[in-house]
């Protein structure tokens, strides 16, 4: 049976980092997919321009533009007309519903700023959010979770872990840097595996 390159379907709100960072690994052959769209609800998102930086095709789905329409079910429809196999939560700050979960089981995948299961996880723990609270408890490691997307905020299934020690002066600041560094490291390798595994 001939192996056909897997289409990964990006949603961002913002700059869309974890998706450059696959676009790069693709670019590079490192991974064998293709990043066929991306999807934004935030209409300035800085997404839309590295979009349009490597051809791929782009949309904002939000209530201002679509008032009286299912949204998920919009967004989830767009990806099936795109024969998307994966799904990349690149900084996506609105909850996966129903019909995405519906339609791509197993499929969507996120990466959360620390290790996952534990207090770090969960709704309003995002971003820097997530760094401030490690740095206060005195914790003495983080990481990243490359995980897939259930129903409920970081409890899907774990893709992998990454994993650094914290220096004695660590600040939120300094830990968000280094997270955003392994985080490129642990998108592409949790990619690889996935793909590996198909």
């Amino acid at each position: 049976m001939v192996k056909t390159c897997k289409k990964i379907g990006i949603l961002a709100s913002y700059n869309g980092s974890g998706f450059e960072t696959i676009q790069k690994a693709i670019e590079a052959g490192i991974l064998d997919a293709k990043v066929c769209v991306i999807i934004t609800n935030n209409s300035n998102a800085g997404v839309l321009g590295k979009a349009k930086n490597y051809n791929i095709d782009s949309f904002v789905i939000n209530s201002k533009i679509f008032p009286n329409e299912n949204l998920d079910l919009k967004i989830a429809q767009i990806l099936k007309d795109y024969n998307c196999d994966y799904i990349f939560l690149s900084g996506y700050m609105k909850k996966i519903e129903e019909n995405l979960l519906k339609f791509f089981p197993k499929k969507i995948i996120n990466t959360h700023p620390a290790i996952l299961p534990s207090i770090y996880g969960g709704a309003g723990m995002y971003g820097s959010f997530v760094h401030e609270a490690v740095v206060k408890n005195g914790e003495k490691k983080s990481g990243c979770t490359i995980h897939y997307i259930d129903e409920n905020y970081d409890e899907g299934e774990t893709i992998l872990i990454k994993e650094l020690e914290l220096s004695k002066d660590e600040t939120a600041k300094s830990l968000e840097e280094k997270i955003k560094e392994l985080e490129k490291i642990a998108i592409v390798e949790a990619f690889k595996k996935v793909l590996e595994e198909e």
